[in-house]
């Protein structure tokens, strides 16, 4: 068949270039066969599409850590991990208390889990990166951290003014 240009491509070519990728409505299964919509099944994966991000729950996977000790292992603004935090716990991905003037955060319970998706996509996190050497520098400079007075590190962080 001749295409607008003059040049000949066969048929099945044409019905195949033509076409457009269709969108479905239709909820994806997860192995359990639990519904998954689209939607939420997009939270999670933006929730864990940034570098950043996927740090942090590894870093929290096996423990819980107040907010100034995350933002020291990363060295970012408070600002800047607290927002990532937010977009984890928003997705279902971590849990968080408030003790005194500190927010603790750490992954959910899986009691508390009422999101296969949620639990589904730790489990994956956890068996991509759990060997991961970043994870690994993570969890060892976490542990330097956690001999530091919080009071202190907060105070240092914060130029004298704790939480």
């Amino acid at each position: 068949m001749k295409t607008a240009n003059g040049t000949t491509r066969p048929i099945a070519l044409l019905k195949t270039a033509s076409r457009q990728p269709r969108r479905s409505a239709v909820p994806v299964k997860a192995p359990d066969q639990t519904d998954v919509s689209l939607a939420q099944a997009t939270v999670l994966a933006k929730a864990v599409a940034e570098e950043t991000r996927l740090r942090l729950l590894m870093l929290l996977q096996p423990q819980e850590l107040c907010a100034c000790q995350i933002v020291e292992v990363f060295e970012l603004a408070n600002s800047t991990i607290s927002k990532h935090l937010s977009l984890l716990k928003q997705a279902g991905l971590l849990a968080s208390r408030k003790s005194g003037r500190w927010i603790y955060y750490r992954w959910p319970d899986p009691s508390d889990l009422q999101d296969p998706a949620v639990d589904l996509t730790l489990q994956w996190v956890q068996a991509l990166l759990q060997s991961a050497s970043q994870t690994q520098v993570d969890r060892e400079q976490v542990q330097q951290i956690l001999q530091l007075d919080p009071v202190a590190l907060c105070l240092r962080q914060r130029g004298g003014d704790c939480c």
